[in-house]
């Protein structure tokens, strides 16, 4: 089914996928104020943090995983960076598109074992 979806509908969910792993993670980690939890979560989900995560992830990428990305980062349509660079929303769209489309193709131990290599172990 992912194979037929436009590649910023599988950013949206990639997004989604992305958000929920943070949040789950920072809780996991032990914190429990809303506000903290709110900031940390919103600076390791912003474009630049995304294009970063891509940036260690890409040794680790198959070709058709980096073909994904590409695609992605390609895209064209959508809103646009707001308050980010251009380069950085793309490269985050292309990450975007990547989690999306492990997650809806079933691929849920690769995209665990991918997002688990973006984790920044200090200062969470």
């Amino acid at each position: 089914m992912e194979e037929k979806l436009p590649m910023l509908a599988l950013a949206y969910i990639g997004d989604a996928v992305y958000e929920l792993y943070i949040r789950t993670l920072l809780v996991y980690k032990g914190f429990t104020d809303v506000d903290l939890l709110h900031h940390k979560a919103v600076a390791r989900v912003k474009a630049e943090a995304q294009a970063r995560a891509l940036d260690m992830l890409e040794p680790f990428l198959t070709d058709e995983e980096k073909d994904i990305v590409r695609r992605g980062r390609n895209a064209k349509g959508g809103r646009g960076p707001r308050r980010q660079g251009v380069i950085d929303y793309r490269y985050s769209t292309g990450f975007e598109a990547l989690l999306g489309h492990l997650f809806l193709g079933g691929n849920i131990d690769r995209l665990t074992e991918l997002l688990r290599k973006t984790e920044i172990r200090e200062g969470s």
